[in-house]
C-alpha cells in the first residue's frame, strides 16, 4: 500500500476518529442514553432516533455527500478524487461536531419538530460521516441524471414518510416557518 494513493482516505479516517473522540470528550454517549447498539431506528419520535447506526435522517447525509461531490467537482475538479473526498469528510465532520453542540441541539428543540432532540450518539455521528461518503462515491460513479433522481426520490420519499428531509431541515434551522412545523408535527406533541 502506497501512502500517496491511500493517504487522503487514511487521513479522512483519522479525522473521523478524532471527531468521535471530541464528541466523547464533550459528553456525547457512544450508543445513546439507553446504551444499546442497534442498526436501525425508523421511528423519528423515538428517543432512539439519532442513536443507532442509521435512521431516516441517514438519507440527508447521503445527500450531503452528493452535494459535496457536485460542489467540489465544480470548484476543484483538478484536485484528485481522493483529496476532494477528504475535503468532503472535513466538511461533514465539522457539521457533525456543530450539530452535536449545545447551540444547535437547542436550536433544533426550539425551531423544529425535534422537540426532545438530544443530539446524536457517537455511533450515529460516525455513521452519518460514512453515509456522506456513500453519497459522495455514488455521485462520483453514477450519471448525473441518476444522482439527481436519487436526491429527488430521497427528498420526496422522506417528506412523505417522516414529514422531514434535508431541504425542510435547513429551512427550519435557518428560518423556521410555523406552518411547516405544524405540518411536520402531524398531531405529535
Amino acid at each position: 500500500m502506497r501512502f500517496k494513493s491511500y493517504g487522503p482516505y487514511l487521513i479522512a479516517l483519522g479525522v473521523a476518529v478524532i471527531a468521535g473522540l471530541i464528541e466523547w470528550w464533550s459528553g456525547r454517549l457512544p450508543l445513546g442514553p439507553d446504551h444499546k447498539f442497534g442498526l436501525w431506528e425508523g421511528d423519528i419520535w423515538s428517543a432512539a432516533c439519532s442513536q443507532r447506526v442509521a435512521d431516516p435522517y441517514a438519507f440527508s447525509h447521503i445527500i450531503h455527500g452528493i452535494i459535496f461531490y457536485g460542489f467540489l467537482w465544480l470548484v476543484a475538479r483538478r484536485i484528485p478524487l481522493s483529496w476532494r473526498f477528504l475535503i468532503a469528510v472535513l466538511i461533514e465532520t465539522g457539521w457533525e461536531l456543530l450539530e452535536n453542540s449545545p447551540i444547535i441541539i437547542n436550536r433544533y428543540r426550539e425551531a423544529t419538530m425535534a422537540l426532545g432532540y438530544a443530539g446524536d450518539s457517537i455511533l450515529n455521528s460516525m455513521s452519518d460521516i460514512v453515509m456522506m461518503g456513500i453519497g459522495f462515491f455514488l455521485a462520483a460513479r453514477l450519471p448525473v441524471w441518476v444522482t439527481v433522481l436519487l436526491v429527488l426520490l430521497m427528498e420526496i420519499g422522506c417528506a412523505i414518510w417522516i414529514r422531514d428531509n434535508l431541504t425542510l431541515n435547513v429551512i427550519m434551522l435557518i428560518h423556521p416557518i410555523e406552518a411547516i412545523k405544524v405540518w411536520q408535527m402531524g398531531g405529535q406533541s
